[in-house]
């Protein structure tokens, strides 16, 4: 009975050492995008165990979305562990360079989400077409406007090359208005929203009597805005047109605070991350790059069904 007890538990340890574990890593843990790609990455997770795969999800990443030091040290102390694969949102596109390299050194694949990293050593590339992002925020800040008026751009953080390929793609837009000037462009919201709100209060202390519109590149930033605005007496008189998506920023827009939200699709990065990285771990191909997709979310198109199910990702299906 011993021998027979014994056997049993050794096949228990052989079959849980054959689980593939795959460590998701996002930018930071908070804000309500990185819940969405939490809620892919375990549909994804789900998917994979009734199709007979034996993968387990590990999410882990810093709390806030500057703390380049702790996302390089979750890399790192996975690579130590010997992870089977990585998913990666990197907090900046040089810093994270060298873990990433050294995990592909032992083996260990990785997959790119969100935002871009400076080495081809890397399985695939999932992320929003950011450039594009930017520029359909660029076009309906300057339809809001009538093509003419004084502007600001709130950028978020360097090194974030999401947000920096937005800013360029919101700037490469505004051009083709030579009624609209940008009076700022220089200035940065920081992680959260607390350092956006105290970043957009002093930009409105500066300009806040001329200007007439606002970019924001990503939720922090547009959270903050909103809020600076709204404290000024300037919510809607000033057009803003934001990036991302959350509750406060939806209430926002129906409110006329806000005349414009880019939406990403978190939940399908977060899903098609994990799904890539297993065809890799068994030996399949997969897509060196995937652009998903952006919705320019107004108030004349919020009541669309298609516009309700991207703001609407089922998180409490997948996150409890």
């Amino acid at each position: 009975m011993r021998h027979v007890l014994l056997l049993a538990l050794v096949c228990v340890a052989a079959a849980a050492a054959t689980a593939e574990q795959i460590a998701v890593i996002p930018k930071g843990t908070t804000h309500e995008f990185w819940k969405s790609i939490h809620a892919g990455a375990v549909k994804a997770e789900r998917e994979l165990k009734a199709e007979g795969r034996d993968i387990e999800v590990i999410w882990k990443g810093p709390l806030k979305e500057d703390d380049r030091a702790e996302q390089i040290k979750v890399v790192e102390n996975f690579i130590g562990r010997g992870i089977s694969g990585i998913v990666l949102a990197p907090l900046d596109n040089q810093a994270l360079v060298v873990p990433v390299e050294t995990a592909a050194e032992q083996g260990i694949p990785v997959v790119i989400i969100d935002s871009g990293i400076n080495t081809s050593r890397i399985s695939s590339f999932v992320a929003t077409n950011n450039v594009d992002g930017g520029k359909r925020g660029g076009e309906r800040l300057a339809q809001v406007l009538g093509g003419k008026g004084r502007i600001i751009l709130l950028r978020y953080q360097e090194g974030s090359a999401s947000t920096m390929q937005r800013e360029a793609g919101f700037l490469e837009a505004i051009k083709a208005h030579p009624g609209i000037e940008l009076v700022s462009s220089d200035q940065y919201a920081g992680a959260t929203r607390d350092t956006a709100f105290t970043a957009a209060q002093n930009l409105l202390n500066q300009y806040g009597k001329d200007i007439q519109g606002v970019f924001t590149p990503n939720e922090s930033s547009t959270a903050g805005m909103i809020l600076a605005l709204k404290e000024a007496g300037l919510a809607g008189s000033i057009k803003h047109v934001g990036f991302d998506c959350s509750a406060p920023l939806v209430e926002a827009l129906k409110a006329g605070a806000i005349q414009g939200l880019v939406v990403q699709d978190p939940f399908q990065m977060g899903y098609l991350g994990v799904r890539h990285l297993a065809d890799v771990l068994a030996g399949k191909p997969v897509p060196p790059q995937v652009d998903t997709p952006v919705q320019l979310v107004t108030p004349e198109n919020l009541g669309e069904p298609s516009v309700q199910d991207l703001l609407n990702p089922p998180l409490d299906q997948y996150l409890k």
